[in-house]
């Protein structure tokens, strides 16, 4: 059969006003034999439904043989289940593995263009196709490899070759513009997707390494990986030579990326998470009967969530911090930046005891019979039995990525640290646990008010400076003369050397390294670069954005780019298990 394009095969790109098209051709194949493709319906998931009851209505009449209908769509929730299960999916996605993407990236420029092209132009191509294998396949070690998430895909690689390959044909010029082709990459052609600012400087770190004159000749491949992994770029030669060489790729390793190798077990520790999370929610929640009745009750979902409710409003009901009579206890000369910052971190507690009290005094009384149990009081108690957080919870909690009952304990910890500012509310701790505030930008703030009240600085020209101290929190016995003690950072994707207080490669299976406690203190801005220290992000979790907290200060006696590449990061609250 033979396909002609508005005879007997009909094309759609859905849209506002497509769908009387698309109805219109779907009645016409159906009856005539024709085939009809639809694409990008996920733009139209209410329309979907009408879909579905359209196929529905064909399989009904029975459709003539020949009909055929092709659908296509990005993955989207809107997409009736019923459409899904009559159809035969095919995915188009990037293959896994760097040497599966960079064949893939190599096999878009035919062998007959390749060959056309001058050396200069081969080594470069063969960089950029490298480049582009790294920022796919970065993606898979979640946070440390990207903030967000971004939809690079070959056409970028093909309108970069295109720029390449415009401004180096024909050329003159003995110097390659290399400035002006990694702003074109990384700032328009990839830096394009690119929203967020850390994930912008790692892609400008990469081209760095990778578009310099050592490419022509014979560059490591494998950034900063001192020894540990060897990959040159290819001699020039044919196309044939270029393939061979793909093919001698070593075994994949975070390396590639300029990685630790740890990066690999937070990776597929990520998987199982997923899967297991995946297999809670598939689980039944009726066992049955058992001959134990403690075995019944832990099984049973709304014994399990009693239990937990009872528990939880034992923790919480008593907690209350009186803000109002200390604010008045204080005269408004006492009250400093300090001061103010402990007294919103009270507010936002009682804030949140108040909801969990609440709520939770609703539930118990549901469970007893005495109010209609609400479709709000069934999520809280499902919350409870899986021990994840209620919905309204996080929203007036901390951010957190820990499970329901390591939570609970968190919430302990953050209320003596408040209890221990109360009996001396005109003092703040020798040092501060910026892990459990609510609002740890404040307490930055904070040393930056002080510090403009002090010495008459202008407070937007200020910054947040960190001096990593060789001690622990026991060996704190008095209050920083400049700034505050904080503690409650933990590096990731790197360690902290306390006796040379310098950043170096992570130990074997250690992926996250508590630092001694850090000074911080404020001070003027400056535009000068020191090559010596890596800025290094901070966020609250690990999930990291868009949690970010302030930078920190970090001394490095290896090249900062080297931190970048492999996603160093401090983090406040690691989580822990239930």
């Amino acid at each position: 059969m033979s396909l002609r394009s508005g005879v007997n095969y009909h094309n759609v790109a859905m849209g506002q006003g497509q769908d009387p098209i698309a109805m219109a051709k779907l009645d016409m194949g159906h009856h005539e034999g024709h085939w009809v493709m639809l694409q990008n319906i996920h733009l139209m998931p209410a329309w979907c439904v009408e879909l579905e009851k359209k196929l529905d209505l064909f399989a009904a009449e029975n459709s003539h043989p020949g009909f055929r209908l092709y659908l296509s769509a990005d993955p989207a929730n809107g997409i009736p289940i019923g459409l899904l299960e009559r159809s035969i999916k095919l995915t188009n996605e990037p293959p896994q593995g760097m040497l599966a993407n960079l064949r893939r990236a190599f096999a878009l420029f035919s062998k007959e263009e390749f060959e056309e092209r001058d050396t200069k132009v081969k080594a470069i191509l063969f960089g950029l196709c490298h480049f582009h294998s790294l920022m796919l396949e970065r993606k898979k070690f979640g946070p440390l490899g990207y903030n967000m998430s971004y939809p690079f895909s070959s056409g970028d690689l093909r309108d970069s070759a295109a720029v390449l390959y415009n401004y180096l044909e024909g050329s003159t010029a003995i110097k390659i513009p290399w400035d002006d082709l990694r702003y074109i990459f990384g700032d328009i052609m990839y830096g394009g997707h690119i929203v967020d600012d850390w994930d912008r400087r790692m892609c400008e770190k990469y081209l760095h390494y990778f578009m310099r004159d050592e490419l022509l000749d014979d560059l490591e491949m494998i950034p900063y990986a001192d020894g540990k992994l060897s990959w040159p770029s290819p001699m020039a030669g044919p196309h044939e030579k270029y393939l061979e060489h793909i093919e001698t790729m070593p075994l994949e390793s975070p390396l590639f990326f300029g990685m630790h190798p740890n990066a690999e077990i937070g990776f597929r520790t990520a998987l199982c998470d997923n899967l297991f999370d995946m297999l809670m929610v598939l689980q039944p929640r009726d066992t049955g009967k058992s001959d134990d009745v403690e075995t019944t009750q832990a099984n049973d979902p709304l014994t399990f969530a009693e239990m937990m409710c009872v528990e939880i409003l034992e923790e919480v009901q008593d907690r209350k911090f009186a803000t109002d009579d200390l604010g008045k206890a204080m005269t408004d000369d006492e009250k400093g930046p300090y001061q103010y910052v402990f007294l919103q971190e009270c507010d936002s507690m009682n804030g949140l005891v108040f909801e969990m009290v609440r709520g939770l005094s609703e539930l118990q009384l549901g469970f007893k019979g005495e109010l209609t149990m609400s479709q709000q009081m069934e999520e809280l108690a499902e919350c409870l039995f899986t021990e994840k957080l209620p919905m309204w919870w996080v929203k007036l909690g901390f951010p957190s990525t820990r499970p329901l009952r390591s939570w609970r304990l968190n919430l302990q910890e953050r209320c003596v640290q408040l209890d221990d500012w109360i009996n001396d509310p005109l003092n703040i701790p020798k040092v501060v646990d910026v892990s459990k505030l609510f609002n740890p930008q404040s307490f930055l703030t904070a040393i930056k008010q002080l510090c403009c009240q002090q010495q008459k600085f202008e407070l937007d020209k200020l910054q947040v400076f960190t001096e990593v101290t060789k001690r622990e929190v026991s060996q704190i016995d008095s209050h920083s003369r400049d700034g505050a003690f904080v503690t409650g950072m933990f590096l990731e994707g790197a360690r902290w050397d306390v006796s040379t207080s310098t950043l170096e490669d992570s130990k074997p299976k250690e992926m996250f390294v508590q630092m001694p406690v850090i000074n911080c203190k404020a001070g003027m801005m400056s535009e000068k670069e020191d090559k010596n220290v890596y800025l290094c992000p901070t966020y609250c979790v690990p999930t990291r954005r868009p949690h970010f907290v302030f930078v920190a200060q970090l001394r490095t006696k290896q090249p900062a780019a080297k931190w970048v590449l492999a996603g160093v990061a401090m983090i406040l609250d690691i989580g822990g298990g239930s």
